[in-house]
């Protein structure tokens, strides 16, 4: 394991860098491409600091569905085919609440500021 500082600080660091900095000085097409490297920065960031504990959240999920241990892309792909064969579908205990756990968890990474996402987030 590498001392500080982490993989997910050096890119948050770059992409502020890059907003605060660089961001302001530059017009036109180029300020377009650099919005689109400082978003790509902070999918990275997101991707370094989430991905980890929502893909054990989605395998331990997908082993207590499926009943069988594997990896978190065989597990998927057991799950498609058994609802591809007609096996498992919506109506089947816990298969509902897994797609929309594993959505939100994808969407906390990918879009966390979609707007229906971040209404699902606030209170009931």
């Amino acid at each position: 394991m590498q001392d500080e500082p982490r993989p997910d600080e050096l890119v948050k660091a770059v992409a502020e860098f890059l907003r605060n900095d660089i961001a302001p000085q530059i017009s036109g097409h180029a300020a377009f491409k650099l919005r689109v490297a400082i978003n790509a920065l902070d999918l990275v960031t997101r991707q370094l600091t989430l991905a980890g504990d929502s893909d054990a959240a989605e395998l331990h999920g997908l082993t207590m569905l499926l009943g069988v241990h594997g990896t978190l892309d065989g597990l998927n792909q057991d799950l498609a085919d058994r609802i591809a064969q007609g096996d498992v579908d919506l109506t089947t205990p816990g298969v509902k609440e897994h797609l929309w756990q594993t959505t939100l968890a994808k969407l906390a990474v990918d879009q966390p500021n979609y707007g229906s996402y971040k209404r699902e987030l606030e209170p009931k």
